[in-house]
Order: C-alpha cells, then sequence, then structure tokens
C-alpha cells in the first residue's frame, strides 16, 4: 500500500481518537457512568479501524486520505461513543437529549462527506465502503439503545441486523452478491431509519408510540431490501 496515503490516514486518525476520547470522558464525568463506557467506546472505534483497514488500498490512486473520509472518520467516532453506552446504563432524559442531538449531527454530517467527495473529485470505493459501513453499524447501535431505553421490544434490533443478514445470506446464495444499481431510495431509506431511531431516544418519545414508530421504520427498510433482493434474484445467472 502507498505510504503517503497511510501517513495521511494516521494523520486523520489521531485527532478523531483524542476527540472521542475526550468527549467519552466528558460524558462520563457529567453523567456520572461508569469508566468501562470509555474503553467500550475506544475498543469500538479501533474495532473499525481494524474492519476497515484492509480496504484502504481501494482508495489508490489518491495518497491523501481526503477531506470526505475524514468526516466519515469523525462519523465513526460519534458512533463508537454510542456504542460505548451500550450495557447496564440507566436512560436519564438529560443523557437521552444529548445522544438525539449527536445523532443528529451525525445524519447532517453523513451529507456532508458525501458533497465534499464529489466536490474534491476524490471518488473510490473505499470512501463508499467507509460510509456504507459506518452508517449500518449506527443503524444497529441506535436500535440497540432503543431496546435498551425501554422505547421498543428487542425486534428493533432488526433495523440494524438486516443488512448484516443480507451480507451473510450472500455466502450460500451467490448472486446476493451481485452489484447493486444505485438508487436514492437506500438513501433516503437510511436517513429515515437513523432520523426515526433517534426521535424514539428523546424523553418524550414513549411507547406505544416509539414503539409503532421504530416498527414502521423497520417495516420500510424490509420492503428496500426485499426490493433489492427480488431485483437480484431477477438478474441471477
Amino acid at each position: 500500500m502507498n505510504r503517503a496515503l497511510l501517513f495521511s490516514a494516521f494523520l486523520n486518525i489521531v485527532p478523531t481518537l483524542l476527540l472521542l476520547a475526550g468527549s467519552v470522558w466528558l460524558l462520563a464525568r457529567i453523567f456520572q457512568l461508569p469508566a468501562s463506557v470509555i474503553a467500550q467506546s475506544l475498543a469500538v472505534f479501533f474495532g473499525l479501524l481494524l474492519a476497515l483497514s484492509p480496504f484502504l488500498p481501494q482508495h489508490q490512486p489518491f495518497t491523501r486520505f481526503g477531506a470526505a473520509n475524514a468526516v466519515t472518520l469523525l462519523r465513526a467516532g460519534i458512533v463508537a461513543l454510542f456504542a460505548g453506552l451500550l450495557g447496564p446504563i440507566a436512560p436519564m432524559p438529560n443523557l437521552a437529549w444529548l445522544l438525539a442531538v449527536l445523532a443528529v449531527v451525525a445524519l447532517l454530517l453523513d451529507g456532508v462527506d458525501g458533497w465534499l467527495a464529489r466536490r474534491g473529485g476524490m471518488h473510490s470505493p473505499f470512501g463508499a465502503r467507509f460510509d456504507m459501513e459506518v452508517d449500518a453499524f449506527f443503524i444497529l447501535v441506535l436500535a440497540a439503545l432503543v431496546w435498551q431505553f425501554d422505547k421498543a421490544g428487542v425486534w428493533v434490533i432488526l433495523s440494524g441486523a438486516l443488512r448484516y443478514g443480507f451480507v451473510g445470506l450472500g455466502r450460500w446464495l451467490p448472486w446476493l452478491n451481485r452489484p447493486l444499481p444505485p438508487r436514492h431510495r437506500r438513501q433516503t431509506v437510511c436517513v429515515i431509519q437513523i432520523a426515526v431511531l433517534a426521535l424514539c431516544l428523546t424523553p418524550p418519545l414513549t411507547p406505544p408510540v416509539s414503539t409503532l414508530l421504530a416498527a414502521g421504520a423497520l417495516g420500510l427498510l424490509a420492503w428496500s431490501f426485499v426490493v433489492d433482493s427480488l431485483w437480484l434474484w431477477r438478474q441471477r445467472p
């Protein structure tokens, strides 16, 4: 792999890592959370980087990590912060509001990284993969928090598990691995999914309203997967 690209990626990772560590530490102090939250967030962040590192060569021939990937990296840090809260943490109204705001920030940044990639002419398969994986993991973490905060049943985790199930099923059904044509539908459904789950975290939204909203978003996501699966089935050899 190009050493310049590796060095550029490292220069972007370090400040994001420091920002994440400082943010989680401050969060733990303010809300009197256990120190394990910090370790868990950092572990998830490193896990995401390790999982995506084999795809970094797909960013070549670019030698710079790029502003778009830097924004996606920041979003990965926000997701890692959310993941650090998974576990025996009681829902607190102020914390829930803060998480909802951070989720909206991450959602807005999701549009910024694509715009930066187009503006800078630095489209790459790695950038697309990075963006997609961060979105998918964010939905999974948000769904788990919605369940943890008693806003919906354990079934809501399917919102995040569907994509990983789809990928896993592709190992036995190779025709599911064919590339899909670009569709705005997928991006729209993803945005709706994240927005609804973030909304469900807010204190005023309680069951059965939060349950119905989460179920509706899950139904929309399932429909999108069915549409893509049927298209792939028709295109199979």
